[in-house]
């Protein structure tokens, strides 16, 4: 005899009374439609509910709707199903027996065959390939690969310190996440601390290391943000990494002595960002007092540019010297200069170098040119003068605009607060979307203006800055920079080119221009490239330290 033909879940709805279609859908799924549609709340739109309410199989697998559904068999089929699963009792125990049947494993396909429920099949599976490329989620170049395994060798060895030398746009922070994060695998119970000067250089630190932990590390780990409004309770930080601003750190420092000499005996590897400032006195101590705590102690500066100055050897050696003249340095085989390798492969952009002869005509007098060769850099007083000159302003507004018509991202570096605000309110008055950032410039409007400048509106923007967005600020679409403020420094020279480089291969273009004004009697300098090269003679290893 064939077996019974069971009941469809559609069947078993459709006969079921409105009251108990209603128990299986949910009151408040009820009391929604109710709600918002009132005329659906019919006995159709209930069955349709019921129905797909959950798929088929999975109402028969929870046991709160199959239990639900056992009870809304009639007599008969509930008789039926009883019999297929082998039970033999009274109608008085058959809805109890059911239940206790149908919750077991073994009884699944009997009820799936009687409610015609057919299991859906699997996707045929392919099978794994013999051969598979796995992309890294937080990779390296090669070129940055060998300069991390570099540095790691130096960092374990004594002296405990080195400097990675990188060109700007190369990819330093990338390449030191990797090196932090074998060095927190090796020292787990220690504290790795990143030192920087600037809120974008701490905020970037800080976001890539949560980055590159998330999928380099091998358990958690903390982050300590030390900085600005940010108050971690460093004194009882024993492990992780701790992102500090030179400023807050000095002022503990000052107050407490003894309280950062407790951090260098939990500290392994401090690390100086833009580490050509690790000299000045003010960061000199506070290094010394993390490094030299333990003997172990390792020291790792990263920087595009390896010296303090342009022309004063002196100074220059007395960086090399804080970092016992070591220094690991990006090197391509078969480049002279790493920047042409870079650019060649697509890292960074082929940078277009044009100057703009302001013919300002600027007097300096005797005390003007003997502050210009005494200061360090171009006085803030003869910046002043220059921010002042119609003539100049109106071939850099001019110019500005030119490059608009080419480039959607430009950055203008000005010779003063109220020469950027100029230069900014006149290029609006004339229809370029134009924003200020300052110093003074409040954090929030400085957020808003720089998501504006770094969002997908294929308009031209520029932002007109003074003082910042020298390091730290990452906004790959800028494909243009207009130097206008004169400077000694070709450090800082080469951090201003440093925005608007980036190579297609690190998200920036293909290519870039960079417009240096240029005044009579004032220094200046013209290609990015010679910042590389510029201190090679004051890292030559001492003759006891040579191989």
């Amino acid at each position: 005899m064939s077996a019974a033909p069971g009941i469809s879940l559609e069947a078993l709805f459709g006969g079921a009374p409105e009251t108990v279609l209603r128990r299986y859908v949910g009151d408040s799924t009820v009391e929604v439609l109710s709600a918002l549609n009132p005329e659906l709340v019919t006995r159709e739109s209930l069955v349709r509910l019921a129905i797909g309410s959950l798929p088929p199989v999975q109402a028969i697998r929870d046991h709160v709707f199959r239990e639900q559904i056992i009870d809304m068999l009639p007599v008969a089929k509930a008789s039926e199903l009883g019999s297929r699963l082998g039970l033999s009792v009274s109608v008085k125990e058959l809805f109890p027996q059911l239940q206790s049947a149908c919750s077991k494993k073994s009884s699944e396909s009997t009820i799936l065959s009687f409610f015609g429920v057919v299991l859906p099949e699997r996707a045929a599976e392919l099978p794994d390939a013999s051969e598979k490329d796995i992309k890294p989620t937080y990779g390296l170049f090669p070129h940055q690969r060998t300069v991390a395994a570099k540095a790691i060798d130096a960092l374990i060895h004594h002296p405990y310190a080195t400097l990675v030398h990188m060109p700007t746009g190369s990819g330093k922070t990338r390449t030191a996440m990797h090196i932090v994060a074998t060095m927190l695998q090796m020292q787990p119970q220690r504290l790795i601390i990143w030192l920087a000067q600037t809120s974008e250089l701490l905020d970037q630190a800080a976001s890539e290391f949560e980055k590159a932990w998330s999928a380099l590390g091998d358990g958690p780990a903390k982050l300590f943000r030390f900085w600005g409004n940010h108050d971690p309770d460093i004194q009882n930080a024993r492990s992780g990494f701790l992102v500090a601003g030179f400023g807050k750190l000095y002022a503990l420092y000052k107050r407490s002595p003894n309280l950062l000499l407790s951090l260098g005996d939990r500290t392994c590897l401090t690390i100086v960002d833009e580490a050509h400032q690790a000299v000045a006195p003010t960061y000199r101590d506070l290094i010394s007092s993390l490094f030299e705590k333990k003997p172990s102690n390792a020291l790792l500066g990263l920087t595009a540019t390896p010296g303090r100055t342009w022309n004063d050897r002196n100074a220059d050696a007395e960086l090399a010297e804080f970092f016992h003249g070591k220094k690991v340095i990006l090197e391509i085989e078969g480049f002279t200069n790493p920047v042409d390798y870079l650019v060649a492969e697509g890292y960074l952009a082929k940078s277009h170098f044009a100057t703009l002869n302001s013919e300002a005509g600027l007097e300096l007098s005797e005390a003007d040119l003997a502050e210009l060769a005494s200061d360090a850099d171009v006085p803030e007083g003869i910046l002043a003068r220059l921010a002042e000159n119609h003539q100049r302003n109106i071939r850099i507004i001019t110019k500005i605009e030119e490059m608009s018509q080419r480039h959607s991202r430009i950055i203008v570096f000005a010779a003063s607060v109220s020469h950027a605000h100029l230069i900014s309110s006149i290029l609006e008055l004339r229809g370029t979307t134009s924003f200020v950032v300052t110093g003074t410039t409040d954090s929030i409007l400085r957020d808003r203006i720089l998501i504006k400048f770094k969002g997908d509106d294929p308009n031209p923007v520029v932002i007109v800055n003074y003082g910042v967005l020298t390091t730290g600020f990452d906004a790959p679409k800028t494909s243009a920079a207009l130097i206008a403020r004169p400077t000694k420094s070709l450090v800082l020279y080469s951090q201003m080119v440093g925005r608007a480089i980036r190579g297609v291969r690190a998200g920036g273009n293909t290519e870039a221009e960079i417009v240096t004004v240029t005044d009579p009697n004032l220094p200046g300098f013209g290609d990015v490239a010679e910042a590389f090269t510029n201190w090679e003679d004051v890292w030559s290893p001492p003759a006891n330290e040579k191989d």
